[in-house]
Order: structure tokens, then sequence, then C-alpha cells
């Protein structure tokens, strides 16, 4: 039998294995440590067979779960700073960040971001406007592994990401029934249980079956329960003669209150400031023609309410041929409310439009000319999604090599329904309240704008691919693929809710994207690689709505990417060491301070390093360090004065220390780890006008195994209450806003495996 992805021969191997950079070395002295020579990925090859880490030819981290439990991460893309290359701003909350790849553009969102569950995409979109991928999806103790996988052959596979691959791997059953239970607290309010079961249904049909009931205040502190949810996965596995079938499904209903920027230098605000509270979550807006008016609880935030369902079909034929097929369907709301600052803060004796006495909505209170008061957006996103893909592969191994031919084919949809602008004067405090007694308040005007949608969109993705691996001799191995796409979207968009059609696209074009490689390894544990690659990110529904002029102009708002690779690994048994060097060009790249500004249309070249080593000793230290170094240059732009500067929000450099320590304490074993994470001075703008201070952050933790089953562990995550700025005001760089990282909590959990 020739070697396949089996997902749980593949799950077991990593038990043998180093699971991430990240795993620390609680290995008895008689006892060998974890080898990182044989640590294995599942990722990244069009045939979905499994191999070793250091034979890949392509940058790939992977993270398993005990290391997401001892990061302790509030979001998904919080969990992505511990991927070299990847720079995440997750201070948004549990949903809505901003996700950047090394060396590409982008000013929010997360567009050259996929995530994958079991080796599918779950929805193939990567950003809409108020949606990128890591919103609708949660972790959990369901979850086995995740590996990401930057640049690579990603153009090729699966929808064809040219950015950063993340595939999250399930939990599967085994012989032998098993589970766990874990309760977790914080010093915000955490009230959240855990639960995952697993074992044998029948002969060879196994299951696992898990989720969480979540509910707290937030980091911030928002003074009302603003973070709640929960969410239920099943996941059966069924072994075969000849390979496995796999079905899962994921029930999610989880949402937080979303951060906005705050104002900077004002005393009493700081990293655990927001303007959202008990006083004015819930508010009224004015939309429409009609002046039709709405209540809506912005303390909803951002969340993700819907399922994703899933599997895939895994079969050696005869005659060395094997077939993979893939599937994913997704359906549910995406919602989106939150107060939005327009501008900076001021006097409310400068305030135009004071009609007598100024109250506050919410207490009553009369506020003097003193008070300090700044307009909030009331903003509301109703967004639904639906998506259903098949990926299939026919794979043929022979002595030297592996031949791959797929098809991808994906429809997607999104209905939206915005209401966005709306904006209000309020106090100027956490929480702050809504004013009365100020003309544009009181009449539910827009005191500075609004923009209002009504807009549903279709799309279709197709696309052939064909790879190839071939081992020309014991140290040398080629490889290369291409992939032909077409890409098809239809969207109509209301603006103004009046009823009539203000943009229609019918869109309907094909590209190809390929890519190759060559790996030289001249010792079993020790190579070079280098690669080449061409793919791009297709425009979807916003892209048009956003660009209009240009697409009627005879713009394809396509985004062309070409990336170059070079890279060194070192595996021994206790440490490794990869290198990856890096450069790449971005045409293309479209940016919208906000809906009816002028789009920008820029190019950018980048070029840097990823370092990523990790040391393991058998006393029971263990060590990682994962930095990028990287420069990037705007080199086209409509303006002449923008040209030679820096991407926004990219950073020069970014580094994250990891040691950690394991020893015993009597008959228990204890493990004390941290975090040293770094980041240079980035630039809000395209103008390179507002510098965003670098900052260092540290987080720190201890893990005490009590028992064979019983397990506690306290994380205390920016442990000096760093205000570190991730961003400033995306749709004003020049306001006086910006977003702070959250500040210091802990959190605490206790839980019983048996």
């Amino acid at each position: 039998m020739k070697p396949q992805l089996n997902t749980r021969l593949s799950a077991l191997a990593l038990l043998v294995a180093m699971p991430s950079a990240l795993a620390l070395a609680n290995e008895s002295d008689n006892t060998e440590a974890p080898s990182q020579i044989e640590q294995i990925v599942v990722t990244g090859t069009a045939s979905g067979m499994s191999g070793l880490r250091v034979d890949a030819s392509y940058a790939i981290t992977n993270v398993s779960d005990e290391n997401i439990s001892r990061l302790a991460p509030k979001s998904t893309a919080e969990l992505l700073t511990a991927v070299p290359g990847v720079w995440a701003e997750s201070s948004g909350g549990v949903a809505g960040a901003n996700v950047f790849v090394r060396g590409f553009p982008s000013t929010g969102d997360a567009p050259f971001l996929s995530i994958q569950l079991n080796g599918a995409v779950i929805y193939p979109p990567s950003t809409l406007s108020f949606l990128e991928n890591s919103s609708i999806f949660r972790l959990d103790e369901t979850i086995h592994f995740m590996e990401a996988l930057r640049g690579g052959s990603n153009p090729v596979i699966s929808h064809g990401q040219p950015g950063l691959t993340t595939n999250f791997l399930l939990k599967e059953g085994s012989d032998v029934t098993e589970g766990l239970v874990k309760y977790t607290t914080s010093s915000y309010g955490t009230q959240r249980l855990d639960g995952v079961l697993s074992g044998q249904l029948a002969d060879r049909l196994y299951f696992m079956a898990g989720g969480y009931i979540n509910r707290s205040e937030g980091p911030r502190k928002t003074g009302f329960t603003s973070e709640r949810g929960h969410q239920f996965t099943l996941n059966l596995t069924k072994e075969l003669d000849n390979g496995i079938i796999n079905l899962y499904t994921r029930q999610t209903d989880d949402h937080g209150v979303w951060h906005l920027p705050v104002p900077l230098n004002v005393d009493g605000i700081d990293n655990s400031f927001t303007q959202i509270g008990p006083n004015n979550r819930l508010a009224r807006i004015g939309y429409g023609p009609d002046g039709d008016t709405q209540s809506f609880d912005f303390g909803d935030g951002r969340g993700w309410k819907g399922g994703i369902t899933g599997g895939s079909v895994d079969l050696d034929l005869s005659h060395d041929w094997r077939l993979l097929y893939r599937f994913s369907h997704i359906s549910g709301q995406a919602n989106t409310l939150g107060l939005v600052p327009e501008g900076g803060p001021a006097l409310l004796a400068d305030v135009a439009g004071i009609n007598g006495p100024v109250i506050g909505a919410a207490t009553g209170t009369v506020y003097g000319e003193d008070t300090r008061v700044q307009q909030l957006g009331r903003w509301v996103v109703l967004k639904d999604i639906d998506a259903f893909t098949n990926d299939l592969a026919l794979s043929h191994t022979t002595d030297n090599g592996v031949y791959t031919l797929g098809y991808f084919d994906s429809r997607y949809s999104v209905k939206d329904w915005w209401s966005i602008g709306n904006q209000a004067w309020h106090v100027l405090a956490k929480g702050g309240e809504l004013l009365q007694g100020i003309d544009c308040n009181d009449s539910l005007a827009s005191c500075s704008w609004n923009y209002d949608i009504d807009a549903t969109g279709d799309g279709q993705t197709r696309a052939f691919y064909a790879a190839a691996e071939y081992q020309l001799t014991d140290q040398w191995r080629v490889d290369a693929g291409i992939r032909h796409e077409n890409h098809q979207i239809t969207y109509l968009v209301d603006e103004g809710l009046d009823g009539n059609i203000s943009k229609a696209v019918d869109y309907d074009e094909s590209k190809v994207a390929w890519t190759a490689g060559v790996n030289w390894m001249w010792q079993r544990n020790m190579g070079l690689f280098a690669r080449v690659n061409r793919g791009q990110k297709m425009p979807y529904f916003d892209d048009f709505r956003d660009n209009f002029d240009a697409f009627t102009g005879g713009d394809k708002l396509i985004n062309e990417i070409t990336q170059y690779e070079l890279g060194y690994k070192w595996a021994e048994q206790q440490y490794s060491l990869y290198l990856t060097g890096f450069m790449n060009e971005a045409k293309g790249e479209l940016f919208v301070a906000r809906p009816g500004a002028p789009a920008e249309v820029l190019t950018t070249e980048a070029y840097g390093i990823e370092i990523d080593f990790n040391y393991m000793s058998r006393n029971g230290l263990a060590l990682n360090l994962n930095s990028t170094l990287q420069n990037t240059e705007i080199t086209n732009h409509p303006d002449e004065l923008v040209l030679g500067n820096r991407a926004m929000r990219q950073p020069r450099w970014q580094a994250r220390l990891t040691p950690s320590y394991g020893f015993d304490i009597g008959d228990m074993f204890a493990t004390v780890y941290g975090t040293l994470a770094a980041v240079s001075d980035r630039y809000a703008d395209n103008g390179n006008s507002v510098t965003l201070k670098g900052y260092s952050k540290i987080d720190l933790g201890m893990q005490l195994e009590i028992s064979d089953q019983l397990t506690a562990q306290l994380s205390i995550a920016n442990l000096t209450d760093k205000a570190g700025l991730t961003e400033g005001d995306p749709r004003n760089p020049t306001a006086p806003n910006g977003r702070y990282i959250m500040p210091r909590s802990a959190e605490f959990s206790i839980s019983y495996r048996f």
C-alpha cells in the first residue's frame, strides 16, 4: 500500500512526535524525548499525503491541542500569533480580527487567510466586509491540532489561497472510550464548561463529540454579559479495508462585543476602555428614505450563529491509485453591531445644534458644557452566508513519483442588510450614554454620514488542478503544480434602501496559477528548498461595490501575487531550525477608507525571513523562538508621494520567545511557561503619516498535573498591562483614535480526564 493521508494514523504519529514548537519536555530522565526529526505534517500537498515536516518544500507550522490550551487564546485569530510570518490583531474581541501575512498588503480583515476544517475550506471568500474566516470558527477541546501553511503550494490546491491556509484537524475516536471535562473561570468573570467524549460505536466505527458553554463580561469588563456562546461538534470515522470515511458537523452560536478604536492621549482612557456598556447597548436608529426606525442591542457585537457540516472519503484503489474527496457546507448568520467612533473627542460646549439642557438618555443626568463627548456611529450589519464546497483529487503513485489530478467546485452566497454611520453624540466615558437635547441625536438623523444597503450575491469558483512530485535521487526532489480557475459572481446592491438597484454585477473571469519547487536533502535531517509560485486573489462581492467605477471602467479587480521562497531546515532529536526567506509582489490591492470614498489601487513588494527555532531538553526545559523580519515597499500608487512608503500595518520585525520548564513536585508534575512577544513600529496609513509605536508583551502560565486524570492551569495574559496599539482609525488615520491590545487578565481552569 502506498503512503496516504490517514488522519487517524497521522494523529497517532503526532502523539509520539513533538506536537509543536511550543511543546514541553516533561519526560523523565530514562525516557527519550520526542524527536523533532519525526514531526508529521498533513497539509500542503495536492494528493493529501502526509509526510515529515523536515522533508516539506514549504513553510508550515503545527500547534497541538495541548499547546493551544497553554497559549489560552481569547479568539481563533489570537492563536495565529504563534505562527511565524503572521501578524494578527485580535484586539477587537472574539470576532472581527485583522490578520496580515508576511509581505501581503492589506488594510484590515484577513483577505490572505483561509481556514480549513479537516482539510476543507469553511467559507471560500476569505474576506467580506465585516467578515473574515476566523470570525466564524471557534476553538475548543474537540480540536486535535492546527497546521498553518504560508505560500508554498497554496495557490494551486484547495481554493487557491495565495497567502496563509490554516487547517484545523478534529479529534477522532479509538477503541478506548475516553473523555475530558474542563471548567474555566477568569478575572473577568468567565464561566465556561468544556467537554469531549470519544470511543467506538461499532466495529471500526468511531466517534468524537464535544463542545462548550461560555459566559463572561469580557477582558475589558463591559458591565454586562458581553461574551456568550455555545458549540457542539460531532465527528464520525469509519475505517474500511482500503481507506477511511469521515463525517462531521459543528453547530455554533457565539458572539462578543465589538471593541473599536478609542481616543488616545486622554486621561482615564486606557486599554480597558470600551465604548459599549449597560447604558448605551440598546439604541434606536433611523434608516431608508421613509425614515423607518428600529432598536438594536449593540451589545451583541460580532459573532456567528450557524453550522458547518462536512466530511471526506479517502480510498486506496487498485494499481497504486488513490481517491480523496472532501466536502463542506456552511450556513448561518455573521452579524456585526457596534459603536464606531467618528472623529476625536470634543467639549459639549463646542457641539452644534444644542436645543436645550443636554441630558443622558439612560440616566437623566444633566451634563454641563465642560463634558467631554464623542460621536459614535451605531453600526448594524446583518449578514447571512451559505456555501457548499467540493474538492476531489485522484492520485497515482509510482516508485519515484506522485501524480495528482483534481477538481475544486464551490458555490457560495451572501445576503447583506446594512445601516452604518448613524453617528450620535455620547458622553466620553466607559459605556458613556447617548445624549438628548442635540438636534441630530433627537431626530435620529446621523450627525455625520450614513450608508444603508440591501445586497445579495452568488458566486461559483471551479478549478482543475494538476500536480506532480518526483524523486530524482535520494537527495533531490522536484514538484510542480498548475491550476485553471473560473470565477463567477452575480451581485445586486440597493444603496439607500429605496428599492432601486444602484449596482449590478455579472462577472466571469478565468486565471491560471502555478507553483514549482525543488528540495535538496543532503542529510536525512537537513536540507534546502526553493520555490516560486504565481497566484491571485479573485474579487468577491464587496470588492465590486467598493470599486464599482473601476470595474465598469474595465478593471477586472484581480490581485495578482508572485512569491519566491528559499528555505533551510535542520531537525535533530532535541532541536530544530527552520529559516524561510521570501520575496513577494502583490499587484492590484484595493483600499477604500469607507463606503463612497475613492479607491486606492496599489502594488507592493516585500522581502524578508522567517525564523522558527525549537529546543527540547531531556531535563524538562523547552524553548521556542519564532520571528519575522521584513521590508515592504509601495511601488505603484495613484499618489506619487506614497511611492516608496511602507505598507500599512506591516511591522518591520516581530518576535516571540517562549521558554518553559517541567519539574516534579512530590507526586505531581508542574510546567511553568511564558511568552515574551515584541513588535516594531507600524504605520496606520499608506501615507506613513501616523505611526503605531512598537511594544512588547509578557504572558505567563503554570500547568499542574495533580494526577493522571486531574490537571489545573493558571494563565496570565499581558502581565505588565501594556497598552500596545494594534491599529489607528482605519476610516480616518489622522483621527486621534486607536485600538489597544487587551488588558491584563488571569484565567484558571481545572480539567478531569477519564
